[in-house]
């Protein structure tokens, strides 16, 4: 089967038309779905120009060029464009590399007709440091929002499902992209490999979309119940709610997308990631029954934390159980800080 033809039918994901851009980030708040809007960028001038051809998109990047390298993955023929790992998961199937932006563009123009190429991709990529005023018109207006806006530029690739702990809006510039999504509650379904060694930053699923091994992956099949799917044309955007898992392809030979990251919670706040990797080594390994009454005390200060809980405790008493602000947030990382050190 090729790699452009999806072999499982999964539903489609719901679809505003004509939405326009301003505002756009509060307008996804009532979401809890990812959208799809169509046409969303479709006067953006990049998008003008990779309808035009892939040259005229790459000449106008190049206007924009810092010289500032950027990290670049290259992978052989033979991984027709799947950003994974080696047969034994004891690396990665690409090497990466710090290029200058310009090179890779040329090498995607080089080989935009061959049947095999190369796997070319680079991703995430700071828009402000690489092609410094692309995005004055090139993004969303963000209004109060500090989204962080980057760019993401490659030949027909795969990035495996994998979650992002930000909101997201993501257009596609040139080329078709298909998304495929799985809610966060589908984690267990989806046999994600591990946590230190990933090929972008973030744990993927280790099943291949295109072609699933239901036998050694059998909790994919009802994964695949609760999928969305959507082939995305070229100034169509998408919001991508945090936590979704989403498998990305590239399915043409010469593809850029822009996407906005945000969330929206306290500078104070660190990454909840970091809380996660801190259970695992200090609580998963407990007694079952030392770990079922660990479950009970995060549901009742974390999951379940209702002001009622702690109105026992006069206001001034509270501490981390109160209110949290800068100072009390630093204070907490100070001491968290100091406990891991010991």
């Amino acid at each position: 089967m090729a790699r452009d033809e999806m072999s499982v039918a999964v539903q489609a994901i719901d679809e505003i038309h004509d939405v326009g851009a301003r505002g756009l980030f509060e307008h996804v708040g009532q979401f809890d779905h990812p959208v799809v809007f169509r046409g969303l960028a479709r006067d953006w001038p990049l998008v003008r120009r990779a309808r035009e051809s892939a040259s005229a998109a790459v000449e106008y990047l190049k206007g924009f060029d810092s010289g500032q390298p950027v990290t670049a993955y290259i992978g052989a023929s033979e991984t027709a464009g799947r950003i994974f790992y080696n047969e034994d998961v004891t690396d990665t199937n690409f090497n990466q590399a710090g290029i200058e932006l310009g090179r890779v563009l040329d090498q995607l123009l080089e080989h935009a007709d061959d049947p095999q190429p190369p796997t070319i991709y680079v991703g995430s990529s700071a828009i402000d440091l690489c092609l410094p005023g692309l995005g004055s018109e090139n993004s969303l207006p963000r209004g109060s929002h500090r989204a962080s806006v980057r760019i993401w530029i490659g030949n027909r690739t795969i990035v495996a499902a994998h979650y992002d702990a930000m909101e997201n809006i993501a257009c596609v510039c040139a080329g078709q992209r298909r998304f495929t999504l799985f809610p966060p509650e589908q984690l267990a379904n989806l046999y994600v490999g591990p946590m230190e060694l990933t090929p972008a930053g973030q744990q993927i699923s280790m099943v291949d979309l295109d072609d699933p091994d239901l036998e050694r992956y059998p909790r994919f099949s009802e994964a695949l119940k609760h999928a969305r799917s959507a082939v995305l044309e070229p100034g169509d955007a998408i919001y991508i709610p945090c936590m979704w898992w989403h498998h990305v392809q590239g399915l043409d030979p010469f593809n850029i997308l822009i996407n906005h990251w945000w969330r929206e919670v306290p500078d104070y706040m660190g990454a909840p990631n970091d809380a996660l990797l801190h259970a695992i080594l200090n609580i998963r390994d407990l007694p079952q029954s030392q770990r079922a009454a660990w479950r009970h005390l995060f549901d009742h200060y974390v999951f379940n934390a209702d002001p009622d809980h702690v109105e026992h405790i006069p206001e001034h008493s509270r501490g981390v159980l109160g209110t949290l602000g800068e100072d009390q947030a630093r204070r907490l990382r100070t001491f968290l800080r100091n406990k891991l050190n010991r």
